[in-house]
């Protein structure tokens, strides 16, 4: 009897931590939009060379740790290979080089220093408020890539998992709030 009340027990708990991910929490982050250049020419990331990478910067590791689950599948709360959700992506992507960040969207978009769009750089993050009917703070993309053309970051999508999209695409553009450094 006392093992199935574990078992029950420890479903809850596990049900819980799931539910706590990607923007389920209700504490309310507080944002205004900045003002950001829209590109109207968009070159596809995959017909683009890459930027040099300097090999001992720390945000460039933790970029290349991110690039290596594209492809993965989404799934809520998911933290690995199997799937992903869009905070578990981040949470994971630094932890693999050392640096802790809350499990959630809105918890991480405290962490670090803010930024203006023309400071943005490789590694920082990108936050947005994606749910219409709550102006809360729900999903969050790693920055890859900065150059003349736009912003590009890499995220996990409920439709698509893990991709690399472009600020400048409309959808992303008008759900932005905020840019944050944390390394």
């Amino acid at each position: 009897m006392k093992k199935g009340l574990f078992l029950k027990s420890t479903i809850l708990i596990f049900s819980i931590f799931l539910f706590a991910s990607c923007g389920s929490s209700r504490s309310r982050v507080v944002t205004t939009k900045h003002e950001h250049n829209r590109s109207e020419r968009v070159t596809p990331v995959y017909e683009r060379t890459p930027a040099a990478e300097p090999e001992d910067k720390k945000a460039y590791k933790v970029v290349r740790t991110a690039k290596k689950f594209e492809g993965t599948r989404y799934k809520y709360g998911g933290t690995d290979k199997r799937g992903m959700d869009c905070s578990g992506l981040i949470y994971t992507s630094f932890l693999q080089e050392g640096v802790s960040l809350p499990r959630t969207s809105r918890a991480m978009s405290l962490q670090g220093e803010r930024l203006y769009l023309k400071e943005v750089s490789v590694g920082d993050l990108l936050f947005f408020e994606t749910n219409k009917n709550r102006k809360v703070i729900n999903h969050v993309g790693l920055v890859v890539e900065v150059d003349d053309d736009g912003i590009y970051f890499i995220h996990s999508s409920t439709s698509r998992g893990v991709i690399i999209s472009s600020l400048s695409e409309s959808y992303w553009y008008n759900n932005f709030v905020m840019a944050r450094r944390v390394i």
